[in-house]
Formats: structure tokens, sequence, C-alpha cells
């Protein structure tokens, strides 16, 4: 799918898909640009998936993760403003 921006550019929306929680420092840029309450922050120990030696950054105890991804307009706003690349993208 694609959509035109107000000047008739073409665009393809960039959906997210999900969030790498090995790359994550939960510094929490993403969520303030997001405006539709995509993500959200949680304590590391909820990700049971995850060990500390894991972690990328020792001094993060959070992170964030995808809470509503179906009401994620496609900006990619929260991508341009990781400092870690952590996001992964599709296209409808």
């Amino acid at each position: 799918m694609s959509a035109v921006t107000r000047g008739g550019t073409p665009w393809t929306p960039q959906y997210v898909e999900a969030i790498n929680p090995k790359n994550c420092i939960g510094c929490g840029r993403c969520y303030k640009v997001c405006t539709r309450d995509v993500l959200t922050l949680v304590d590391r120990g909820e990700d049971d998936d995850m060990d500390e030696d894991d972690w990328d950054d020792e001094d993060a105890k959070a992170m964030m993760t995808v809470k509503n991804a179906m009401d994620c307009i496609g900006c990619g706003a929260c991508g341009r403003t990781c400092p870690k690349d952590c996001f992964t993208f599709v296209t409808a």
C-alpha cells in the first residue's frame, strides 16, 4: 500500500513490527515521538527471554516494547529517533 503526502509525493508507510531488546537502552525517545500509544517502556525483569549478560548496555534497567502494533500509522518516527537502530518495520 502506498500513500501520497499533502504535496503529492508518493510515500509507503513503514509499520513497526518489533524492537530488538538486546540493543534497546530504554531511553524513551521513540515513546516521546509516537502519537498513537504504540510503544511502552517495561522493566528488563519482565522479559523472561533475556539474561543480564545479553544486554548491550549494562546500565539499561528498562526497554521499549510494542504495545499496540495495530495502532501504528507507519510514520517511522520511532525508528528515526532510535540511537541504537532497534526497530524492524514492515509494509502492509
